[in-house]
């Protein structure tokens, strides 16, 4: 463990300046350190955490930058992750493996380990992905696909909104910019919804513009639908496959997620997420655990 630092700036204080893509608080906090080839080093920031265990769009980001530089494309155009252990703030290690390269798509694997209180060495999170240049992607769409409708943001709320933190908020708040469709909330008023829906505006609060790496953060960083369903506590992620469809134009993102079956202590959450452009720039699907009782 390094030496403690001094205490960062309170979150505002920090914020007088907006961030840009490669230089924000997101940046450093998934930056990967090559200890070799195809081996990377990280200390997992405690600013992403969600009550203790790290979130794990967090994770994903994580990992997909490390693909990114152990692979010959650098924008993620397919990952899927499953989630083995839950990670704790700290030092970790990811191990890459080149599966396939070609022209168009690279294809690789990763895995994050970290040690724990014996000393053991456990895997938290591997990962299978393919990677491309979204740049190089046709213009042509064919879609029956919609933008989600909700409110303005300033009609929506955020965590800062409420009269007292919600149950179960974590430090990622802080570093999120969440607006909240109002018919989404009344999980956090005691009279959900049944409906499993949750849609939000969303930014990285210091506000850095999106790219195909924080895409992976936004599908996993709003709260799960399950709360609109009518339950509480910790939702963790089993699996969770994300397909980024195109570079999102700057602005804020509107992020729609909704779960059709709860089954078996299981639920599915299906999101998409929509830039300024009105364009769909990224998809998902995960299988969550939910706490029945």
């Amino acid at each position: 463990m390094r030496e403690a630092a001094p205490a960062p700036a309170p979150p505002r204080a920090r914020r007088a300046r907006r961030a840009t893509i490669g230089d924000s608080e997101f940046d450093r906090d998934t930056a990967v350190t090559r200890r070799a080839p195809g081996v990377y080093g990280i200390d997992l920031s405690a600013g992403w955490t969600i009550i203790s265990a790290v979130n794990g769009g967090y994770l994903l980001a994580v990992l997909g930058r490390a693909l990114a530089d152990a692979l010959p494309h650098s924008d993620p155009f397919t990952i899927s992750a499953h989630y083995l252990t839950a990670s704790q703030p700290g030092p970790a290690v990811i191990r890459t493996d080149t599966v396939r390269t070609g022209r168009a798509l690279s294809t690789g694997q990763a895995s994050l380990f970290q040690y724990d209180e014996e000393g053991t060495e456990v895997e938290r999170i591997r990962v299978l992905a393919s990677y491309g240049d979204l740049d190089t992607l046709p213009d042509d769409v064919r879609t029956t696909a919609r933008p989600p409708v909700f409110p303005p943001m300033d009609q929506c709320f955020g965590p800062e909104d409420g009269p007292t933190p919600v149950s179960g908020s974590s430090a990622i708040t802080d570093r999120l910019m969440l607006k909240l469709d109002p018919s989404t909330l009344g999980w956090a008023l005691g009279a959900p919804s049944g409906k499993g829906e949750m849609r939000s505006w969303f930014g990285l609060a210091d506000g850095r513009d999106a790219d195909p790496l924080s895409l992976l953060l936004a599908v996993d960083a709003l709260p799960p639908t399950a709360f609109e369903i009518g339950l509480k506590g910790w939702v963790p992620t089993v699996e969770l496959t994300v397909h980024v469809r195109a570079r999102p134009a700057p602005g804020p993102l509107r992020v729609s997620i909704t779960t059709r079956n709860l089954a078996g202590g299981f639920l599915e959450e299906d999101a998409e997420v929509w830039d300024s452009e009105d364009r769909l720039v990224a998809q998902s699907r995960q299988l969550a655990r939910a706490r029945l009782s």
